[in-house]
């Protein structure tokens, strides 16, 4: 059962998704440092979920269609905001037009918390994929919480791949005569998986 659900989770984390589309976005923009405080901000906004869907309140959400519609219409609107924010450069649109020292990894940590936690498909997963894998008896809050470790471990790691790799494009990306180009470029595909992210999550209907 253990190496179904491994192999279950590994594909969900492949699949494209928010997540994967930010962090990649941000690691070529902003450098490995910037997706690497990302990456720690997702993993905490898993864990958070996930706790959440072993605890039932995950499934509240999931079964409220205006919870559930208010969390990705949120989520969706954050993204748009981020790939504003691209379009623009951190440089124009921060309030002092430089970040205090520290303060660039707080920031993008955070971010990477709001957008794991405004994806409803997280919940969705932790909800609908992780219960399958639970026993019918036992500590069911303990084999829940022992499953979103793993998930989190996987995801994470997938995380840390998509955010090395990117890293060796972005001083070719970042150079002078390419750094518009290439923020126009991530800020498009950013507010493209917004709609993407805001069209494949709605509830079935029926």
């Amino acid at each position: 059962m253990l190496t179904s659900y491994l192999a279950t989770v590994l594909l969900i984390e492949l699949t494209p998704g928010p997540n994967m589309a930010y962090l990649a976005a941000l690691t070529l923009g902003s450098g490995r440092r910037a997706g690497l405080a990302a990456v720690a901000g997702v993993a905490l906004g898993l864990t958070m979920i996930g706790a959440a869907a072993a605890l039932g309140l995950a499934a509240l959400v999931a079964t409220d269609p205006r919870l559930w519609n208010a969390l990705r219409w949120a989520g969706t609107a954050y993204l748009f905001y981020l790939a504003w924010e691209t379009w623009r450069g951190e440089a124009e649109t921060s309030p002092a037009g430089t970040p205090l020292p520290g303060s660039s990894g707080v920031r993008h940590f955070r971010r990477g918390l709001i957008t794991n936690i405004l994806n409803p498909k997280a919940a969705l997963f932790y909800v609908a994929i992780v219960p399958r894998f639970v026993p019918e008896t036992g500590a069911h809050l303990a084999y829940g919480l022992g499953l979103t470790a793993i998930s989190v471990a996987v995801a994470t790691a997938v995380h840390l791949t998509i955010v090395l790799l990117a890293a060796h494009l972005h001083p070719l990306l970042n150079q002078p005569g390419r750094m518009t180009h290439t923020r126009h470029f991530l800020a498009i595909g950013l507010g493209t998986v917004a709609l993407w992210f805001l069209f494949t999550s709605a509830l079935p209907t029926g």
